[in-house]
């Protein structure tokens, strides 16, 4: 396991439970000091007036990083998890290896077809069926049309939704849309695979499945990076993991102590409200009803992992 910042003093000694990988190990993705800046000139706090005052001022506009001096590599064969609190960054980043965002300094470099389904529902039409969306999905994967008529069959079947396949979209559940987005992402073999907490949504057999092809994904020496809060999942399914909070990356290395580092930080920040409640004269069950919800421990037993 690899302290990045913040965690004090760190042990010498190897932690990771994944032995070492060739020096020559082909990668999938190279990110090196990776920031993402956005410029806060036009938000719903500053009005066009404040904006065009600080331009005749030439007062610099305040600027918010998503993402500073991140670090990392995922090799062919890896499933990365990608964990963190809300608004840490863990969609930006996925948003930049998707090709979505530009960097705002430092370098990214993908290899290989990346295919993903970063938001649910991104990129369909609730007006057309789902049969058309399958072929506006292909069209946005940039598959030629011959080919995502020949991949139909397959992926009307993945998605297993039965006579919906041909309602309008907007008649569909939220899993349901979740089942199509993914077969349709998955569809093409992709060599990198990006997922934004799609798996925790639809039913037992859909997540079944879609754990299935995970690991199909990752056996076939392709690479997946997985965005979610489910901790299960990261300490079954995935080789490594990475910690980001508020932009930073704090900890990357074994699942499992990547895992405890962020339910550590959880507890500790959730403890931190419940004081800063009390200090105030509020009732923190009402302060924080919102407050952080724990992470579900990983399971004792019955782990599954990809060992390279």
């Amino acid at each position: 396991m690899t302290a990045i910042e913040g965690l004090g003093e760190t042990s010498t000694e190897p932690t990771n439970l994944f032995p070492a990988l060739p020096a020559d190990r082909r990668f999938a993705i190279e990110v090196e000091n990776l920031g993402v800046r956005y410029n806060l000139r036009l938000t719903s706090k500053n009005t066009l007036r404040h904006s065009v005052a600080r331009v005749v001022t030439r007062t610099p506009p305040e600027q918010f990083w998503a993402l500073r001096h991140v670090t990392f590599r995922l090799l062919a064969g890896e499933s990365l998890g990608i964990i963190g609190p809300n608004g840490a960054g863990k969609s930006t980043l996925l948003q930049v290896l998707a090709g979505i965002l530009r960097p705002s300094e430092g370098s990214v470099d993908v290899r290989g077809h990346v295919s993903g389904l970063l938001t649910l529902g991104a990129g369909f039409d609730t007006e057309l069926t789902g049969t058309e969306n399958i072929l506006l999905g292909g069209a946005f994967l940039g598959l030629d049309d011959r080919l995502t008529r020949k991949l139909l069959p397959s992926i009307v079947e993945y998605a297993d939704l039965g006579e919906f396949i041909d309602a309008p979209l907007k008649t569909y559940s939220t899993g349901m849309r979740a089942r199509l987005g993914f077969a349709i992402a998955t569809s093409v073999d992709p060599d990198i695979l990006l997922l934004d907490e799609v798996l925790a949504t639809g039913d037992a057999t859909f997540r079944e499945k879609s754990k299935a092809r995970v690991i199909e994904l990752v056996e076939a020496a392709k690479g997946v990076v997985l965005v979610t809060h489910d901790m299960n999942w990261v300490t079954e399914y995935c080789n490594r993991a990475l910690l980001i909070e508020k932009g930073s990356l704090i900890i990357e290395g074994d699942p499992e102590e990547v895992v405890a580092v962020h339910q550590e930080h959880t507890e500790r920040a959730r403890l931190e409200k419940e004081a800063a409640a009390r200090a105030a004269g509020i009732d923190p069950g009402i302060a924080g009803g919102a407050l952080a919800v724990q992470p579900k421990p990983p399971p004792a037993n019955g782990r599954r992992r990809f060992r390279r």
